[in-house]
């Protein structure tokens, strides 16, 4: 999923926000259904086997990628044992993703140095998480609103899959929240969202502050484009 990660790390999985484009969600469900923590689904699982697992100098973990450990469907107890034990391994670093930011604010006395805290803004229309029911976390308003009061020095977001947005807006966002990585990718899955043109991509891409380092992902033609193109 983010090409400078060197693993990835479950201690916690499962999800609740029901994001129709979950990747996780469908591997959960398909071809991972028969595995013990996703015996009842996508539920949200504590996986004890995994915190046996170490970390050495040089590594870059991508913890819970099955998951958003910091959804409020998640006890506090949970994340905390998940944090203990991230703070045994200050040699390596560790990455964080959630479209629940707001709660990063709570926890962050018990995060170590060595996190980079991420999110996921995929546009910033409201309407179209609300109206094509994209998702029922947290709004990309709010999550924006998360992030730029978040006082962390490391931090990513995702654009990804990318959803049409106001590029003004867009990029002032970033502004505020200055990360020191961003991702922009389209929808890999077919599922036909609401997306931006290329040509809107690109000029969003072209205007996205230098201080981040941006890192492109899958950038195509919108679905719809592509269509228009064959007719």
């Amino acid at each position: 999923m983010f090409n400078i990660v060197t693993g990835t790390w479950n201690p916690i999985s499962g999800c609740e926000f029901s994001c129709v484009y979950c990747w996780a969600r469908e591997l959960a469900l398909t071809k991972l259904k028969n595995a013990q923590r996703y015996s009842k689904g996508f539920r949200p699982c504590l996986n004890e086997v995994e915190f046996d697992c170490k970390f050495t100098k040089g590594d870059f973990i991508f913890v819970s990628d099955m998951g958003d450990m910091f959804g409020e469907f998640i006890p506090d107890t949970w994340i905390r044992k998940v944090l203990n034990r991230v703070n045994q391994f200050p040699d390596a670093d560790f990455l964080f993703m959630t479209k629940n930011p707001r709660r990063y604010s709570s926890l962050l006395p018990y995060i170590p140095k060595n996190v980079v805290l991420g999110a996921t803004i995929e546009t910033t229309e409201n309407e179209i998480v609300q109206v094509d029911r994209i998702s029922n976390s947290p709004l990309p308003t709010e999550r924006y609103q998360a992030m730029k009061e978040l006082e962390w020095d490391r931090k990513l977001i995702s654009i990804e899959p990318i959803m049409d947005f106001n590029i003004e807006l867009f990029v002032e966002w970033i502004k505020d929240i200055d990360p020191l990585v961003i991702y922009v990718g389209y929808d890999n899955y077919g599922h036909k969202l609401r997306e931006p043109t290329l040509e809107k991509t690109n000029s969003l891409l072209n205007n996205l502050p230098d201080t981040s380092l941006i890192i492109r992902k899958t950038i195509r033609p919108a679905w719809f484009e592509e269509n228009e193109r064959k007719a």
